[in-house]
């Protein structure tokens, strides 16, 4: 049997409706993996392709990551869970994060929600000696000058792998991450629509394109394998070369 096949596995992907979430939900899919897949809208019939959006065969439910009540509430439609991986994300543009209001939106969702999910899940994945990934940023390892929640979440969201790495290990938990580049998703539109900066940002990647949902999803898939057994607290960079 493959180490990269996941038969029997349930996963959850929150933040898998679109973007690096559902090419990391899909990736598992193929691979055999029951997977379940939490997003911000009604119904799966709420998404389109056009978004980088594919549900098909994945089970969705809607959940409201910004609201810690409505984590800690939530009843799971799965009674086991053997790995969860958190790929929600936000930005605001035009300033937006440097008001306070904008600061802590982003901030909930980016960080304080992933603990809110980690501690939600917990019993379950150490009932399974199972795998948690969390889903960074390059924006971690470096200033992004009009974004401050951004990224000030984003290097939280580093730090919390490394800290729940070392303190679930104990419970057969292995915590770790994946720091995307520069992706094409709807969060990055702001670029990839723009031919000036599209052009100037593929230039300093050495591999000279932009990464894909697929591009992450086999580190995910690598981190969650038996491959990576020996593997906690580590977050991977993902970015072609980007931040070399």
């Amino acid at each position: 049997m493959s180490e990269l096949d996941f038969g029997g596995k349930t996963v959850l992907v929150i933040g898998g409706s679109s973007g690096i979430g559902n090419g990391i939900a899909r990736a598992f899919h193929r691979k055999g993996a029951n997977v379940h897949v939490y997003g911000t809208r009604a119904s799966a019939a709420d998404y389109n392709s056009q978004e980088g959006s594919d549900l098909t065969d994945l089970h969705y439910a809607r959940l409201d990551v910004s609201n810690s009540a409505e984590i800690e509430a939530l009843e799971p439609a799965f009674e086991t869970l053997d790995i969860l991986v958190l790929a929600q994300g936000t930005v605001l543009y035009k300033r937006a994060e440097f008001a306070m209001e904008g600061f802590r939106q982003v901030m909930e969702v980016n960080l304080m929600s992933l603990m809110a999910c980690g501690i939600k899940f917990h019993p379950m994945l150490k009932a399974s000696a199972g795998s948690f990934i969390i889903v960074s940023s390059t924006a971690a390892f470096h200033s992004t000058k009009g974004n401050p929640s951004y990224n000030a979440s984003k290097t939280g969201a580093v730090g919390l792998v490394r800290t729940l790495g070392e303190a679930w290990a104990e419970d057969g938990i292995r915590v770790n991450g994946i720091a995307p580049g520069l992706v094409d998703t709807k969060l990055t539109r702001v670029t990839t629509n723009n031919p000036k900066r599209l052009d100037a940002a593929i230039a300093n990647i050495p591999l000279r394109r932009l990464g894909t949902p697929a591009d992450m999803a086999g580190a995910a898939l690598f981190l969650a394998s038996p491959l990576a057994s020996y593997i906690v607290g580590q977050s991977i960079i993902v970015d072609g070369g980007l931040i070399l």
